[in-house]
């Protein structure tokens, strides 16, 4: 029977979360056919199925989170035959020379047997240490009761044959939560002993004003991607304040002549297309660490990061240097379009070889990014705001934006990306450079 395993649906994927299943146990599946959705580090993906037969069993419950490569179905039809019933008739051929057998004698009542003997009594034991139960559980599930103090084999799992899984972990949680406030012991839903309650640390007449909201898949591993890129990549950071009233002037004129045919062109647009120029003439930036080695990237793929309600994603335009403005204003507004709807497939998730994170929009004038690993840079980009600036010697105001340039020191050094970040600001304040 052919199994359906859990599938690495991005390049920094380890685990997967099954959200659910639309095909259930004993329906037709077909080539093709979408069977689950899973819920990834970046977004939300279907899960096609590569065989046919019916669905014979689903070893993954919903919610469950397991490694890539776990099996989460089975496909097709059972091969192993079925044990015989109890007292069911045997159906093995009689012998050959069953009719020269001798006929046994009629079985005769039974008799109870004589009583055996009592065993000497024997010098009492000291007794030796306890074995450990041992209840198959979930990577997760172990980690998340370790972390709080929880006996995990004082849970009753709901997983396929007992096992436990996450949420009987986070249900554990929630009682000791919910008893502590209260003062009454936990109750766990078992024969073992229940663990001792995890120490809070905010006092129990508190605990009514807190709501507890559970991490999603992708905010979980998007903080540990960021903690750990924090952790290990030496960051450092340039930034640069742009004279942005060309730019602005530019993109309003070129919306105004493509009119409502052609695409709405943002502030954004005009970045991604500059920052696509400068990487060709800068490939040094256009690279990523590899452990022990500088990968630079011959193509220029950048991503660009998109504010979802439970984490972040950032989708990829591929060959960005390749394309027209109008062409990357269609397939970004497109993707972000795509992230919020949980619709991104894997390809336009990964591949990326550089990042831009713009919080314009939101009012922010100037922040610094964290990199996206393995990428070398990330550039992230304020509003346009009114400023005082001096022009020709003469006090006046004027419209500017600050560019904020991370980069892992590792891969790249003060001068280069101080050079690329100059001539990133030379493109934005004649953007008329970018589009010829």
């Amino acid at each position: 029977m052919p199994e359906i395993l859990m599938p690495r649906l991005s390049d920094t994927m380890e685990e997967g979360t099954l959200s659910r299943w639309l095909k259930h146990e004993g329906e037709q599946v077909h080539k093709g056919d979408v069977i689950a959705e899973i819920e990834t580090d970046k977004a939300v993906m279907e899960l096609e199925a590569y065989d046919e037969g019916p669905l014979t069993r689903v070893l993954v419950p919903e919610g469950s989170t397991v490694p890539i490569g776990t099996p989460v179905a089975v496909i097709g039809e059972p091969t192993a035959a079925p044990l015989p019933e109890p007292g069911a008739a045997s159906t093995q051929p009689e012998p050959a020379n069953a009719a020269a057998a001798p006929a046994r004698p009629p079985a005769s009542p039974r008799q109870p047997p004589p009583p055996a003997p009592a065993p000497p009594a024997a010098a009492p034991e000291t007794p030796g240490p306890a074995e450990p139960v041992r209840v198959p559980t979930s990577p997760l599930a172990r980690r998340l009761a370790r972390e709080h103090g929880i006996d995990i084999a004082s849970l009753a799992g709901s997983g396929p044959g007992g096992r436990v899984v996450r949420a009987d972990v986070e249900a554990a949680i929630s009682r000791i939560d919910q008893h502590a406030a209260s003062g009454r012991p936990p109750t766990v839903p078992s024969p073992l002993a229940p663990a001792a309650p995890r120490p809070t640390a905010r006092p129990a007449a508190a605990a009514d004003d807190v709501e507890e909201v559970p991490l999603s898949t992708v905010r979980r591993l998007t903080a540990q991607r960021l903690t750990d890129s924090a952790q290990q990549a030496p960051h450092f950071y340039l930034t640069s304040i742009i004279d942005s009233e060309p730019l602005l002037t530019f993109r309003a004129d070129l919306n105004t002549r493509l009119g409502e045919e052609g695409p709405r062109v943002s502030v954004n647009d005009l970045i991604i297309k500059a920052c696509a120029t400068a990487l060709r003439a800068h490939p040094e930036l256009n690279a990523s660490w590899d452990d022990t080695r500088i990968l630079r990237h011959r193509r220029i793929h950048i991503g660009i990061a998109v504010a979802l309600d439970d984490g972040l994603t950032v989708p990829v335009i591929h060959d960005a240097d390749r394309k027209t403005l109008t062409d990357i204003a269609r397939e970004a507004r497109t993707l972000a379009d795509k992230a919020r709807s949980g619709r991104l497939t894997l390809d336009e998730l990964t591949g990326g070889t550089f990042t831009i994170s713009n919080l314009g929009p939101y009012g922010i004038d100037h922040f610094t990014a964290v990199i996206n690993p393995p990428q070398a840079a990330i550039l992230a980009a304020g509003a346009a705001h009114p400023e005082p600036v001096v022009r020709n010697g003469e006090l006046a105001v004027g419209t500017v934006m600050a560019l904020t340039l991370s980069i892992d020191h590792r891969v790249l050094d003060g001068a280069t990306g101080a050079v690329f970040l100059a001539d990133l600001k030379a493109l934005l304040e004649q953007p008329l450079r970018i589009v010829v």
